[in-house]
């Protein structure tokens, strides 16, 4: 798994695909588009934890387009600044699933300044992905702000997969049990991270909630991370406010919300730094497993904090049962 720094605030597309052999969504071709698209570009690239580039279409001066230098980059001439929504800059990719499970990607694209810095990104969404399957998409990017550097480049910035049964319903989209959990972005401050998660009934009964999600540490390759102490609340870590609240049962009415949170810091000190790139969450014991890719870098403290169920802030007093 390749991590860069996701460039704030990034455009975010998702793109489901079922894999069934070779696949692709969107036009395709190897050489000039219709109406007088610039011609896309091969691109021989090596793979990024199985996604690779393998086409660039860059409006310029010169088709052209070379190695950016760096793995998954692709470079060509420069670019105007302050281009409309359809610049017609795009990068034909693919996804190799050489797993022995079908797995869900997530892919930030960066497109790059001649300097090898993100001038914006996109982060798409493709799966599931069969094993032993490939497929194939276009990520397109949108306008620029005025005054942002030229565009000269795509790479793949960041992959990171989790199986395709265990994966986070896309927004709208409600699983089975009729419990959706997920992450956000997270919040940093002084070497102190937070992560919250979100419960949400996105069902057709009322279901209840009582006290800590559980939670698997695992490694890049979806193994259990050894050495990581889960704390109960905060407090050995950082005193924030309702972070050590005591657990009690939430009821939650069809399109409410609870929420919980993740807490560490990153210091480090004598020891061995500890990173976990995926954790698996199960909102309750017996809830079906849901893993999320906070990438936690829990430095040398070896200690993550875990707070307890309680309804999100904004439907605090909407409804009696449970609310804290």
């Amino acid at each position: 798994m390749r991590r860069t720094a996701p460039l704030l605030p990034a455009v975010a597309a998702v793109l489901l695909l079922t894999a069934c052999g070779a696949q692709r969504a969107g036009p395709h071709d190897g050489g000039a588009g219709a109406g007088g698209e610039a011609p896309r570009t091969a691109v021989p690239e090596p793979a990024v934890d199985g996604v690779r580039i393998t086409s660039v279409t860059l409006p310029s001066a010169s088709p052209s387009a070379t190695g950016a230098g760096t793995t998954g980059g692709v470079r060509a001439e420069p670019l105007p600044t302050g281009l409309p929504a359809g610049s017609g800059v795009s990068a034909d990719y693919e996804v190799v699933n050489s797993a022995a499970e079908a797995l869900t990607y997530t892919v930030l694209f960066d497109f790059t300044s001649g300097a090898g810095g993100a001038v914006s990104n996109q982060k798409v969404t493709v799966g599931p992905v069969g094993p032993g399957r490939t497929v194939r998409a276009t990520v397109r990017m949108e306008s620029l702000p005025p005054g942002a550097p030229s565009v000269k480049g795509v790479k793949v910035g960041e992959v990171t997969s989790v199986p395709a049964a265990e994966a986070p319903s896309a927004a709208g989209v409600c699983p089975p049990s009729g419990i959706r959990v997920t992450a956000d972005d997270g919040d940093a401050a002084m070497g102190l991270r937070v992560v919250g998660l979100i419960l949400e009934n996105c069902g057709d009964r009322d279901y209840t909630v009582k006290g800590y999600p559980r939670l698997t540490l695992l490694d890049e390759d979806h193994r259990p991370v050894d050495g990581v102490r889960i704390l109960h609340g905060g407090g050995d870590i950082a005193l924030v406010p309702g972070f050590d609240d005591p657990p009690r049962a939430v009821t939650l009415a069809p399109g409410e919300r609870a929420s919980s949170g993740l807490m560490w810091r990153n210091t480090t000190g004598s020891g061995t730094a500890v990173g976990v790139p995926y954790v698996r969450v199960r909102a309750t014991p017996d809830a079906a497993p849901v893993m999320i890719t906070p990438h936690l870098d829990l430095g040398t403290t070896g200690k993550l904090g875990v707070g307890a169920w309680r309804r999100a802030p904004e439907q605090r007093g909407t409804r009696g049962a449970g609310t804290p």
